[in-house]
């Protein structure tokens, strides 16, 4: 199990290095955002993630597949995902999925994904040692996102926002009739 969140860690840390490097905008989104904000208040209640997320403008892909392939990942459309292999061995498991900003996820999301200028600079301590400067989507954004997918691992997610006091009933306001109701239902029925 170690070794599997090491190689997650590594996989996030090269990554958004290479991106650094190239001046490329992106933010950290999905369960790693999560881990960054939920680490802010409360390094024990962060869970573990299979995977990488990251917000990518869709004019960057390509200068983004040039910095990363420098540091060892693959580009490649698999299933309507654009994502980045770990290597030429590596599954869909062992990359960075993109998520573009600006664009709906999926046809039937309610709201597209933000952009990359919704970023906050989250210094943590969550992948074992002092991270500095984590591109990371703001905490709203990251909400929105999570309400928007709906599915249970981001419920999950925003269940574990709410428990550290990130996030709370105030926060319906923030958002539209829908996304406010599926926020009060994990308020009201935290189980």
């Amino acid at each position: 199990m170690v070794l599997a969140v090491e190689r997650v860690r590594d996989r996030l840390m090269r990554c958004t290095a290479a991106l650094n490097a190239a001046n490329i905008p992106y933010a950290i989104v999905g369960g790693n955002a999560v881990a960054a904000w939920v680490a802010s208040v409360d390094p024990a209640a962060v869970r573990n993630t299979q995977d990488v997320n990251l917000l990518l403008r869709s004019e960057d892909l390509d200068a983004a597949g040039l910095a990363l392939a420098k540091a060892g990942f693959i580009r490649r459309h698999v299933a309507g995902m654009d994502m980045f292999l770990d290597g030429p061995d590596a599954k869909a498991r062992d990359a960075i999925h993109v998520i573009h900003a600006g664009k709906k996820v999926r046809p039937e999301s309610i709201e597209p994904a933000p952009g990359v200028d919704s970023v906050e600079t989250v210094h943590s301590a969550v992948w074992g040692g002092a991270v500095m400067g984590l591109k990371v989507i703001s905490l709203e954004s990251l909400v929105r996102m999570k309400l928007t997918s709906n599915r249970r691992k981001d419920q999950v997610h925003l269940q574990d926002m709410l428990e550290v006091g990130l996030i709370d009933a105030s926060w319906t306001s923030r958002y539209g009739p829908e996304l406010a109701a599926r926020l009060q239902n994990l308020i009201d029925n935290p189980d």
